[in-house]
């Protein structure tokens, strides 16, 4: 009467969870059958990276990627960055299911950016930066060229 009527899961004998094949991990079997960048050996501390102006890139890259817009996967990965522990390579088999073969490319993008963006005064990566400073003149020089009818 004291086991309350719960089944009880018995493994066979002598066996550890880790041995017994029930119960393996698959991520793992991935991990270790994955080559990934060298780049992604290199820590991010994410709280050095301003991820909210990395956004809109991380959902226009996304979209290239795609075709279209995906809410859900672009979501997908700001949840991702929002966590303290950051691994590439998990990232990296996440996506696969959404992102299919785009997913390596995306994720090492991705997370040179935010080995840029820790580096950073402000923690915004040089690709953005340069980005700006190239539309900021984009802009100065087509007001320069441009007349003035008053």
């Amino acid at each position: 009467m004291g086991d309350g009527g719960f089944f009880k899961l018995t493994r066979p004998q002598g066996t550890s969870a880790d041995q017994d094949a029930r119960f393996s991990n698959k991520q793992k079997k991935l991990l270790k059958s994955m080559t990934f960048p060298a780049s992604f050996k290199k820590k991010v501390d994410i709280a050095k990276v301003n991820v909210e102006l990395m956004q809109p890139w991380i959902a226009k890259r996304i979209k290239e990627l795609l075709g279209f817009e995906d809410e859900v996967v672009t979501e997908f990965v700001y949840g991702m960055l929002a966590e303290k522990d950051l691994d590439p390579r998990r990232i990296q088999i996440d996506l696969t299911g959404f992102l299919e073969d785009k997913a390596p490319q995306f994720v090492t993008e991705l997370w040179d950016m935010l080995l840029s963006a820790q580096e950073n005064v402000g923690g915004i990566p040089t690709l953005l930066l340069e980005e700006k400073k190239r539309e900021i003149m984009e802009k100065k020089v087509g007001c320069e060229t441009c007349m003035h009818v008053e």
